[in-house]
């Protein structure tokens, strides 16, 4: 079982393909169709660093650690 979130550019031109993010137990997928290659690319995150990602676009610019 997995979490699945598709985020649509209906922004301004140029638009960009769709992002799909999925969640399962023990990772983060990131997949998005690549025109340039003309095929999908799907990267993985742990959790750990999803929660850090979350993390790092909250903070202003500049180097930051989490603490427990």
């Amino acid at each position: 079982d997995a979490s699945v979130v598709t985020l649509v550019d209906d922004g301004e031109v140029p638009l960009r393909e769709d992002v799909t993010i999925t969640v399962f137990d023990d990772c983060v997928t990131v997949t998005q169709f690549d025109a340039r290659a003309d095929r999908e690319v799907t990267i993985t995150l742990s959790l750990a660093q999803a929660r850090d990602l979350g993390a790092a676009l909250n903070v202003p610019e500049g180097s930051s650690r989490l603490r427990k």
